[in-house]
């Protein structure tokens, strides 16, 4: 009967969009919907490096070799697809600066215009424009009902200060403010009006391109009635258009004392729809008492704003799991991703296990490279400096279990938004548990936040007896829970997941 059980739950979730699906070409933005509803599948992707040549298969895109650009990203559409990503987060497609710039081809968050897209990221061999390009990529996503969200990025390019100063704020000899240590970025002047009009064109363009939403970098550094009139703005021609805030519950103060700093309820409203939350710390978190705070604290606002988070566990700022605990964290982060109440997140190259790393590597390096004939040598995947390869990966047990979470997420997803949350009593501080219910279902998931030591755990459940039946939903191990009164038993590799469903 078991078998009988996981084989045909196999083929449900498995079936269940197994094949390109193409849409009505009269797209209708839904993803403000969706998002509210934790049913988007979010993927992050940067255009220059997605579908890179790397012909020589040397990791490096050399000057005879195509990088990534709108068109050879669209050859990729039917395997994000079927890896179960409803949406595709696209990092910023503005032309980047190249004075004080750093890499090969300049950050592509060193914004510097507005209102244009990035020259590099047109097809060389293509008649139509970057903008027709543009167009062409989304409308291919919309086709396989793949929702895109374009982000804006939060700071200008020393460029920008040098045709528009006026855009920026300035210290007492002049000079543009850099915040941080991200020296080839400048913060703008939110009380400058021509500043607010030029995002204005920014959210202008983006709508024409046929985007249907914005994830704002660092969103904290604008004031609220800035966004509260952006936001308006852009609802007043799509009600749809969906606005999600680089911020976190854990950030205490600004980049710079010389930029505003609002909080991320603040944000949430002045009319953002999500924000980060702070599960990028799960690499931190040893007990599961972090993660369930961490869900609370998310539900709550969940509860009382109807506004939501994303599964931060993984970005574009964090070193890939795989460099911190490998495999098995990033099968922690597919499992938490699919089962929480939330927004799932995930970065390009992460279904692979690529060891992409780049932490600002090339700031160290002995030469700064402003111009496409030079490329830095740096093994990174996910790179915002370099023109880089494409994902290199091999790791397929990753592959599996995230193209299984994600369908799983995709059978049930009605049901989940419907479900309860319940944190569960284990036996162990390490290890985490919660059920996600509803009259008909329930779903189980225990994780072991300690990845060097295995742990036999005990786990309180409400209703659960010796007859309890159950079906592993991971589908690839033996694991072997004992059910007694109101309670079971079970025992996890370091830093294992299970994932139950329980039956009757």
């Amino acid at each position: 009967m078991k078998k009988f059980l996981i084989g045909l739950l196999t083929a449900l979730i498995l079936s269940n969009c197994a094949n390109a699906q193409m849409v009505d070409s009269k797209w209708h933005n839904d993803l403000r919907t969706l998002f509210l509803q934790n049913k988007s599948i979010i993927y992050a992707i940067n255009i220059r490096t997605f579908n890179a040549k790397d012909t020589n298969k040397n990791e490096i895109i050399d000057s005879d070799e195509e990088s990534g650009n709108f068109l050879n990203a669209i050859e990729r559409l039917d395997e994000i697809q079927n890896m179960g990503i409803n949406t595709l987060h696209v990092l910023p497609i503005t032309p980047v600066g190249k004075l004080k710039a750093l890499g090969t081809a300049g950050s592509v968050y060193a914004l510097a215009d507005f209102g244009r897209l990035n020259p590099q990221l047109k097809a060389p061999d293509s008649t139509l424009s970057v903008n027709e390009q543009a167009k062409k990529f989304i409308s291919e996503c919309h086709k396989r009902n793949i929702r895109v969200i374009i982000d804006l990025p939060s700071c200008g390019a020393y460029d920008l200060f040098i045709t528009h100063p006026e855009y920026f704020v300035k210290d007492t000899s002049g000079q543009p403010i850099i915040p941080l240590d991200w020296t080839d970025i400048r913060i703008f002047n939110t009380n400058e009006e021509d500043v607010y009009l030029q995002h204005k064109e920014f959210v202008d363009m983006v709508m024409s391109l046929g985007a249907d939403g914005i994830r704002a970098d660092v969103a904290t550094m604008r004031p609220y009635s800035f966004w509260e009139n952006l936001i308006k703005y852009a609802r007043n021609r799509d009600n749809e258009f969906m606005f999600l805030a680089e911020a976190s519950n854990a950030w205490t103060e600004a980049p710079s004392q010389y930029a505003p700093f609002t909080t991320y309820d603040k944000l949430l409203q002045a009319g953002f729809d999500g924000y980060y939350g702070d599960f990028f710390n799960l690499k931190n978190w040893k007990t599961s008492k972090e993660l369930i705070n961490s869900v609370k604290f998310n539900q709550k606002i969940y509860n009382t704003q109807k506004k939501t988070v994303i599964g931060s566990f993984t970005t574009h700022d964090e070193t890939s799991p795989i460099l911190i605990n490998g495999s098995e964290l990033s099968k922690m982060m597919i499992w938490l991703n699919a089962t929480l109440p939330l927004n799932s997140y995930f970065v390009d190259g992460f279904p692979t296990g690529d060891d992409y790393d780049y932490s600002w590597a090339n700031k160290k390096a002995s030469q700064t490279y402003t111009d496409d004939e030079y490329y830095f040598n740096h093994k990174g995947k996910f790179d915002l400096f370099n023109f880089s390869r494409r994902p290199g990966g091999t790791d397929k047990s990753i592959y599996d279990e995230f193209v299984l979470a994600n369908k799983f997420k995709q059978y049930y997803m009605d049901e989940l938004n419907s479900m309860k949350f319940v944190p569960l009593k284990t036996s162990s501080k390490s290890v985490f548990a919660y059920a996600r219910s509803n009259k008909d279902t329930i779903i189980v998931v225990v994780g072991n936040l300690d990845f060097k030591t295995g742990q036999k755990v005990t786990v309180k459940l409400h209703g659960v007896n010796q007859k309890t039946k159950y079906i592993d939903l991971r589908l690839n191990r033996h694991i072997s829970p004992n059910f007694q009164q109101g309670k079971f038993t079970t025992e996890l590799n370091a830093g294992d997941i299970q994932v139950l469903k329980i039956k009757g």
